[in-house]
Protein backbone atom coordinates (compact mmCIF):
# COMPACT_ATOMS: atom_id res chain seq x y z
CA UNK A 1 0.00 0.00 0.00
CA UNK A 2 2.39 3.09 -1.14
CA UNK A 3 -0.58 5.66 -1.20
CA UNK A 4 -3.71 6.46 0.38
CA UNK A 5 -6.88 6.52 -1.19
CA UNK A 6 -8.08 10.08 -1.99
CA UNK A 7 -12.13 9.38 -0.89
CA UNK A 8 -13.43 8.53 1.79
CA UNK A 9 -15.31 5.57 -0.04
CA UNK A 10 -11.62 4.20 -1.29
CA UNK A 11 -10.14 4.88 2.39
CA UNK A 12 -13.37 2.80 3.69
CA UNK A 13 -12.34 -0.10 0.97
CA UNK A 14 -8.63 -0.31 2.68
CA UNK A 15 -8.13 -3.39 4.94
CA UNK A 16 -8.35 -2.78 8.80
CA UNK A 17 -5.23 -5.15 9.58
CA UNK A 18 -3.22 -3.53 7.58
CA UNK A 19 -4.02 0.16 8.95
CA UNK A 20 -4.00 -1.36 12.69
CA UNK A 21 -0.59 -3.04 12.03
CA UNK A 22 0.81 -0.01 10.52
CA UNK A 23 -0.57 2.05 13.55
CA UNK A 24 0.67 -0.43 16.08
CA UNK A 25 4.50 -0.85 14.95
CA UNK A 26 4.22 3.49 14.47
CA UNK A 27 3.17 3.73 17.86
CA UNK A 28 5.23 1.03 19.91
CA UNK A 29 7.84 2.74 18.10
CA UNK A 30 7.89 6.04 18.84
CA UNK A 31 6.65 5.16 22.33
CA UNK A 32 9.85 3.43 22.92
CA UNK A 33 12.21 6.17 21.01
CA UNK A 34 10.72 9.14 23.53
CA UNK A 35 11.08 6.58 26.69
CA UNK A 36 14.89 5.83 25.53
CA UNK A 37 15.67 9.69 24.96
CA UNK A 38 14.45 9.30 28.69
CA UNK A 39 16.94 6.29 29.41
CA UNK A 40 14.68 3.59 30.19
CA UNK A 41 13.24 1.20 27.76
CA UNK A 42 9.38 -0.38 28.09
CA UNK A 43 9.95 -3.86 29.02
CA UNK A 44 11.50 -1.89 32.22
CA UNK A 45 8.99 0.12 33.05
CA UNK A 46 6.21 -2.62 33.03
CA UNK A 47 8.66 -4.81 35.02
CA UNK A 48 8.34 -2.10 38.02
CA UNK A 49 4.90 -1.33 37.43
CA UNK A 50 3.83 -5.17 37.81
CA UNK A 51 6.24 -5.10 40.87
CA UNK A 52 5.00 -1.91 42.57
CA UNK A 53 1.76 -2.11 44.84
CA UNK A 54 1.29 1.16 44.45
CA UNK A 55 1.01 0.58 40.37
CA UNK A 56 -0.35 -2.64 38.42
CA UNK A 57 0.86 -5.30 41.33
CA UNK A 58 -2.12 -6.92 42.95
CA UNK A 59 -0.08 -7.32 46.47
CA UNK A 60 3.31 -5.85 46.19
CA UNK A 61 4.85 -9.48 46.18
CA UNK A 62 8.02 -10.76 44.56
CA UNK A 63 7.83 -12.43 41.09
CA UNK A 64 9.92 -14.72 39.11
CA UNK A 65 10.37 -14.38 35.61
CA UNK A 66 8.57 -16.63 34.79
CA UNK A 67 5.21 -14.83 36.64
CA UNK A 68 6.32 -11.95 35.42
CA UNK A 69 6.52 -13.03 31.28
CA UNK A 70 2.75 -14.56 32.09
CA UNK A 71 1.75 -10.83 33.94
CA UNK A 72 3.00 -9.46 30.78
CA UNK A 73 2.22 -11.92 27.82
CA UNK A 74 -0.75 -9.61 25.66
CA UNK A 75 1.69 -6.82 25.11
CA UNK A 76 5.19 -8.06 25.41
CA UNK A 77 6.95 -8.14 21.94
CA UNK A 78 9.22 -11.23 20.73
CA UNK A 79 12.35 -9.14 21.26
CA UNK A 80 11.95 -8.35 25.02
CA UNK A 81 14.57 -9.65 26.92
CA UNK A 82 12.93 -9.79 30.83
CA UNK A 83 16.32 -11.39 32.03
CA UNK A 84 18.27 -8.64 31.00
CA UNK A 85 15.83 -5.50 31.46
CA UNK A 86 15.29 -7.63 35.01
CA UNK A 87 19.41 -7.30 35.47
CA UNK A 88 19.49 -3.72 34.30
CA UNK A 89 17.41 -3.09 37.18
CA UNK A 90 19.23 -4.92 39.52
CA UNK A 91 22.10 -2.61 38.87
CA UNK A 92 20.43 0.18 39.29
CA UNK A 93 19.09 -0.85 42.45
CA UNK A 94 15.87 -0.65 41.63
CA UNK A 95 14.97 -4.68 42.12
CA UNK A 96 16.07 -6.95 44.50
CA UNK A 97 16.26 -10.74 43.76
CA UNK A 98 15.59 -13.42 46.64
CA UNK A 99 16.76 -16.89 47.14
CA UNK A 100 13.61 -17.85 45.05
CA UNK A 101 14.63 -16.34 42.25
CA UNK A 102 11.82 -13.84 42.93
CA UNK A 103 12.54 -10.05 41.64
CA UNK A 104 11.21 -7.15 44.28
CA UNK A 105 10.90 -3.90 43.79
CA UNK A 106 12.73 -1.50 46.33
CA UNK A 107 12.08 2.17 47.33
CA UNK A 108 14.19 3.32 44.96
CA UNK A 109 12.64 1.36 42.21
CA UNK A 110 9.11 2.74 43.16
CA UNK A 111 10.34 5.88 42.76
CA UNK A 112 11.98 5.31 39.55
CA UNK A 113 8.79 4.01 38.25
CA UNK A 114 6.50 6.89 39.93
CA UNK A 115 8.90 9.23 38.11
CA UNK A 116 8.86 7.41 34.26
CA UNK A 117 5.02 7.37 35.02
CA UNK A 118 5.01 11.33 34.79
CA UNK A 119 6.10 11.08 31.21
CA UNK A 120 2.83 8.91 29.91
CA UNK A 121 0.52 11.99 29.97
CA UNK A 122 3.41 13.83 27.19
CA UNK A 123 4.04 10.81 25.12
CA UNK A 124 0.13 10.37 25.20
CA UNK A 125 -0.83 13.93 24.08
CA UNK A 126 1.84 13.87 21.48
CA UNK A 127 0.08 10.85 20.07
CA UNK A 128 -2.99 12.04 20.19
CA UNK A 129 -2.15 15.76 18.76
CA UNK A 130 -5.02 16.97 16.56
CA UNK A 131 -7.36 14.14 17.60
CA UNK A 132 -10.48 15.41 19.29
CA UNK A 133 -11.40 12.88 22.39
CA UNK A 134 -14.81 12.10 20.92
CA UNK A 135 -12.71 10.83 17.44
CA UNK A 136 -10.64 8.68 19.21
CA UNK A 137 -13.53 7.12 21.68
CA UNK A 138 -15.66 6.22 18.31
CA UNK A 139 -11.93 4.95 16.61
CA UNK A 140 -11.84 2.55 20.03
CA UNK A 141 -15.32 1.64 20.00
CA UNK A 142 -15.13 0.60 16.06
CA UNK A 143 -12.02 -1.49 16.63
CA UNK A 144 -13.60 -3.52 19.70
CA UNK A 145 -16.63 -3.98 17.30
CA UNK A 146 -14.41 -5.28 14.94
CA UNK A 147 -13.03 -7.44 17.13
CA UNK A 148 -16.26 -9.12 18.03
CA UNK A 149 -17.51 -9.32 14.64
CA UNK A 150 -14.25 -11.77 13.83
CA UNK A 151 -14.77 -13.80 17.01
CA UNK A 152 -12.37 -11.95 19.54
CA UNK A 153 -13.22 -10.51 22.84
CA UNK A 154 -12.91 -6.81 23.47
CA UNK A 155 -13.01 -5.28 26.84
Amino acid sequence: MTAQPRTDAGLAAEPAAYWTGVAYEALIAFTRARQAELGFTQPAYWLLRNLSEHDLSPDGHGMTLAELRQAMSTYLRPEDDLAAEAETLLERGWLTRDGDGRLWITPAGDEARATLKRHAPAIRDRIHQGIPDADYVTTVKVLQRMIRNTGGAAR
